[in-house]
């Protein structure tokens, strides 16, 4: 889906996760040293997370789009594989009842 299908809201929430995404990681410390943000600004952080991914749930279903859909290089093994059935040796020893 290409940014020209999305609706107006489906792109504020990308761009909402984009930017929280990004303050979250200007704002994580290096080991050992106090976070600059309060544990309540954190918690209320991951809510907001949980509240864009899920109306973007919302908005999937409600366009028909499936959400476990992932991305896959073409020459990546795919879980389905094809089993050739051949069927023309299968009636060969049985004789047609009328």
């Amino acid at each position: 889906m290409t940014e020209q299908d999305l609706s107006k809201e489906q792109r504020i929430l990308r761009v909402m996760r984009k930017v929280l995404s990004n303050i979250v990681k200007d704002a994580t410390p290096q080991p050992g040293m106090l976070h600059p943000l309060s544990e309540g600004t954190i918690q209320d952080i991951r809510e907001c997370f949980g509240l864009i991914a899920a109306r973007e749930a919302e908005l999937a279903g409600e366009a028909g789009l499936a959400r476990n859909e992932r991305p896959f290089y073409s020459d990546e093994p795919q879980q389905a594989k094809v089993v050739p059935l051949k069927t023309s040796g299968l009636n060969k020893g049985k004789k047609k009842e009328d």
